[in-house]
């Protein structure tokens, strides 16, 4: 029976671009959707950019821009990642759009007409010289627990204490290093705690849907357990927040936000809501909580209080469809180390791909690794080569390559009919495939997919179709036999292809077409159909390089090449001390402790083009010891983003404003961190030891962004 889905991917956070663990969800998600389209079901998949927030708003105000500048431009980068991993969304959305608005003022009045929604007077951290209310992410102090310093302002790193801002020591403001002060602010909360919330959620946590699948995975299912406790107790949610906020205001509260955990999962309504009026179609009528579509949301495990507590509360008792299914994954790691955004760790999506790097390679290992549980992912390099070019290239590839050659040569592209006891294995694993699939075991959908590829290829060794073509010219059995075993082998790959559309939906794409001679993509039930004939054999995919694997996890050097030196940033001199006594060099000395390099011609200099810039922004890069993130203004009209090897010597704030030289013309370099869009001149001793020191150009006051240095 054909079957209706509205399936969701998490939105990403508009404050900075993909990194490796949205792509993995894109592709669970992908493949998900792929396959149940194979079947015969109807699928809307959407996706949108989670627009709002304080990061949002002050990254955007750091950089001298408006928060809508700032999404567009991250926004503006989206499809050279879905495209290239080959992931297929029918619509992609803002929050930041009118059915974000509608539906978020729609559903908050709903709430309140239900009695759900409380105002009460709160006390929070207020930055007086930003003049503005502190997330707990913008206040550090010291832990009240273990006593360490620089704890961020709701749990501390080190001990692993949980606490409110207030409980902090000696508290500052990370925007503005004030000591922030208490105020007091009129708050509105959504009544988790109200009996009604509790019973239903109690329900719906262990529920299951129409197709007898629980709602939540058995760890999922645990874990709200937890929350919700013995006594079924919840705390309120604040949903609130005070200006200034980019975001949605409430309706009947001037000068406040919705909270963007309130607004951001609407995101997926409104980019439905969106989808369907493009589409024709009547989103109330498809999401009828009576009617018969499912919701499905793929999402990562470090934002299922939202989905499994707020979201199904705020749905139900605003009258509208609540999730059928919620699938959360783990994390992606590299060699066990955790990866992050926030900690700008992990594997660049851009580089795997510039580094000519097949998509679909990592699309394979990854769907191999996942499984319908609540477990990290993890990227190991050589296994990663290991498995793409015996799985792929030795195994499924190799089975074509090795068959075509004789179908051609000896019977013109005629196939044999395969023998019916093959083809009833064929469609016994692909049953038990499809179930795999359905059920997000892909790891299992992998591994019996490569067993039927070991069996295939073992027939076709055990037959020794090279020895029977010596003499299939003048033996009619062998020639019989000949043409029976590579028409099998054919009939394998064809399979194996169907079998792994959802995962390689380009190369099942190609083999239809090029080999089967389809004019459409395959469907599941192609495993088991019979071709006639093919065409000539064209490569399908080569193997990983472990060169390939070198480059994308290369990175890139300090500023001007110069090794970093663990100082304190250099303080101010006095004026007198600016121009150092000249001392006569000697024959054979070494500048700055090396050799003058080789002479150059003035063609040669001009060839590197320097250029004054001003450092609009500056910040820390998690994960990276060495570098500091520059944003520069080189007088283009736009921004640039360069990573320098200077954190030993300066704070992020010491080098906003200030005018340095930029190389502009050097080729840009993609790295772990994200892409760095040329250099930035700085001046250190060779000996870094004897002579420590990092000291960035810095042109005299007049100069500006621009202006060439000659």
């Amino acid at each position: 029976m054909s079957r209706t889905f509205f399936v969701t991917t998490a939105l990403p956070y508009a404050n900075g671009s993909f990194h490796v663990g949205h792509i993995m969800e894109y592709i669970q998600a992908d493949i998900w959707v792929r396959f149940m389209r194979s079947q015969g079901h109807t699928v809307h998949f959407v996706g949108a950019d989670d627009a709002h927030g304080a990061p949002i708003m002050l990254k955007a105000e750091k950089e001298g821009i408006a928060p809508e500048q700032l999404v567009a431009r991250y926004a503006a980068e989206r499809p050279q990642y879905l495209n290239g991993f080959h992931v297929q969304f029918d619509h992609w959305h803002s929050t930041h759009s009118p059915e974000n608005v509608a539906l978020s003022h729609d559903i908050y009045r709903r709430l309140r007409d239900a009695g759900l929604i409380d105002s009460r007077v709160i006390e929070q951290f207020y930055d007086p010289v930003k003049a503005m209310f502190l997330p707990d992410r913008y206040i550090q102090g010291t832990c009240p627990r273990c006593k360490s310093p620089e704890q961020n302002g709701d749990s501390c790193e080190v001990c692993g204490a949980v606490y409110a801002p207030t409980d902090l020591i000696e508290p500052k403001s990370t925007l503005t290093g004030a000591t922030p002060v208490l105020r007091q602010s009129e708050h509105l909360f959504f009544k988790l705690s109200d009996p009604r919330c509790v019973a239903f959620l109690q329900e719906w946590t262990a529920g299951r849907n129409a197709q007898g699948t629980p709602h939540l995975q058995p760890e999922v299912f645990a874990k709200t357990r937890e929350w919700l406790g013995e006594d079924g107790k919840l705390a309120d949610w604040d949903i609130s927040r005070d200006s200034p906020y980019f975001g949605i205001e409430i309706p009947d509260a001037p000068g406040k936000y919705f909270y963007v955990w309130l607004d951001a999962p609407v995101g997926y309504l409104a980019s439905l809501s969106a989808y369907c009026a493009k589409q024709g179609l009547d989103m109330d009528t498809l999401l009828d909580p009576a009617g018969g579509t499912e919701q499905v949301h793929f999402i990562g495990k470090d934002i299922v209080y939202f989905h499994a507590l707020f979201w199904p509360a705020m749905l139900h008792f605003s009258g509208r469809k609540t999730p059928d299914q919620i699938n959360v994954h783990g994390f992606i790691t590299v060699s066990g180390a955790k990866m992050s955004k926030s900690r700008g760790t992990g594997i660049s999506p851009l580089r795997y791909l510039d580094t000519g790097m097949n998509p679909e390679w990592l699309r394979y290992y990854i769907a191999a690794k996942l499984n319908a549980r609540v477990e990290d992912v993890d990227f190991n390099p050589e296994d990663f080569m290991a498995r793409v070019n015996s799985d792929l290239v030795g195994k499924y590839v190799n089975i074509a390559s090795r068959a075509a050659k004789f179908i051609h040569q000896h019977f013109e592209g005629e196939l044999a009919v395969p023998d019916a006891d093959f083809l009833a294995e064929v469609q016994a694993v692909a049953a038990s495939v499809a179930t795999a699939y359905e059920t997000r075991e892909y790891g299992r959908a992998i591994r019996e997919t490569m067993a039927l590829a070991d069996r295939i290829n073992q027939v076709f060794d055990t037959a020794q179709p090279w020895v029977m073509a010596r003499s299939a010219a003048v033996d009619a059995v062998q020639r019989e036999a000949l043409h029976r075993v590579c028409s099998q082998a054919i009939a394998g790959f064809k399979a194996l292809s169907v079998l792994l559309a959802p995962v390689l939906p380009a190369l099942s794409a190609r083999v239809a077409r090029e080999l089967f001679g389809l004019d459409r993509d395959f469907t599941w039930a192609d495993a088991t159909v019979a071709s006639t004939r093919i065409a000539t054999y064209q490569h399908l995919m080569q193997r990983v390089d472990a060169k390939q694997l070198d480059a994308l996890f290369d990175t890139i050097p300090a500023a001007a090449d110069a090794p970093p030196a663990a100082v304190a940033a250099p303080a101010a001199a006095p004026v007198a001390a600016a121009v150092p006594a000249v001392e006569t060099v000697s024959d054979g000395a070494l500048p700055g402790g090396e050799a003058i390099a080789p002479t150059i011609t003035i063609d040669d200099f001009a060839k590197v083009d320097l250029r004054i810039a001003r450092i609009v922004a500056c910040d820390y890069v998690e994960g990276a010891k060495k570098l500091l993130r520059l944003t520069l203004d080189a007088g283009e009209g736009r921004h640039r983003n360069v990573f320098s090897g200077i954190r030993s010597a300066y704070e992020p704030a010491q080098l906003v404003g200030k005018l340095t030289v930029l190389v502009a013309n050097l080729a840009p370099r993609t790295m772990k961190f994200g892409v760095s869009e040329g250099m930035v001149l700085a001046a250190s001793h060779a000996d870094e030891k004897a002579n420590p020191g990092i000291y960035v150009l810095e042109p005299f006051p007049g100069a500006q962004p621009g202006m060439r240095v000659r």
